[in-house]
């Protein structure tokens, strides 16, 4: 990820109808300078098509501190999806976060938005963390309301070696 990048990516997911926010990928981009995460952008013909971020050491999460990478923000534009992108950026991510320690995380939103995430991750080898639902970073309480938005995710870990 370069500097240029998080203003693309955000003209292209406003393009596609989705909610977007420069300050995220400016923050990634921050954490990939300290060294807090690895972040990787996708090109495709010269254009960029997806990203994914990998923390080390990550310090939210159903794994927080406890030595594993966590798997933040991975998305591939929907003009470029189905070309094996999100395939590619997955296996990337997992080669630097085996380079770290030997399992890897990730939350994924429980919408509709995220089905062919959530697909994906399951025919990888991905299993629930067996927490139940999180809402904005904690647990969410059995029998309370919650709002099905990008806050409310299930936790999925895979062991890589």
């Amino acid at each position: 990820m370069i500097e240029t990048d998080p203003k693309t990516i955000c003209k292209e997911e406003v393009a596609q109808g989705w909610q977007a926010n420069e300050e995220k990928y400016l923050k990634r981009l921050a954490d990939n300078a300290s060294g807090k995460a690895v972040s990787l952008v996708a090109e495709y013909e010269g254009n960029v098509a997806g990203y994914i971020n990998v923390y080390v050491d990550s310090s939210w999460g159903s794994f927080a501190n406890m030595g594993y990478c966590e798997i933040v923000d991975f998305g591939v534009l929907a003009k470029y999806r189905c070309c094996g992108i999100g395939s590619k950026l997955m296996d990337t991510a997992e080669k630097i976060a085996l380079e770290y320690a030997d399992v890897v995380y990730l939350g994924v939103g429980l919408h509709s938005g995220y089905g062919s995430a959530q697909r994906m991750y399951h025919k990888r080898g991905y299993i629930p963390d067996g927490k139940g639902v999180w809402y904005k970073d904690k647990i969410a309480e059995p029998h309370k309301t919650y709002c099905n938005d990008d806050s409310l995710n299930l936790y999925f870990s895979k062991k890589l070696r």
